[in-house]
């Protein structure tokens, strides 16, 4: 009896620990969609200053596909802390299921993105 409690303990922990990382690895995918959506808002102004002739109207395209990245890093890392809580929680009670909702989101609107910018870079080719 005491051996089954002290191995459900450990797979509890290991449970808990496994939520960790995938918390922290979504953390630092949201941080680097964030870095990025930084970069490709400052992208238009670069090109701005290297080449004057350089149409406004791209400046402010590539500002707002930046900004847009940039909600989505923010986005992903409050959905991340969501699900981390979600899942100690289950985790603690022992009645864990697994969803993929949160992840089909952020995959489709990350591809929405992805597609604005290969607009972005056949306009300003």
């Amino acid at each position: 009896m005491a051996s089954n409690n002290i191995d459900s303990e450990g797979k509890k922990i290991t449970d808990y620990l496994a939520n960790e990382r995938t918390y922290l690895a979504w953390i630092r995918t949201g941080i680097t969609v964030i870095a990025l959506g930084f970069v490709v808002s400052k992208f238009g102004l670069i090109l701005k200053e290297l080449v004057p002739s350089f149409s406004e109207t791209s400046f402010h395209f590539s500002s707002y596909i930046g900004i847009a990245l940039v909600l989505v890093g923010g986005f992903m890392e409050l959905l991340a802390l969501k699900r981390f809580t979600r899942n100690q929680e289950r985790i603690r009670q022992g009645s864990y299921e697994p969803t993929a909702r949160i992840e089909s989101v952020m995959s489709v609107t990350i591809f929405v993105i992805a597609i604005l910018l290969i607009v972005y870079l056949i306009l300003t080719v």
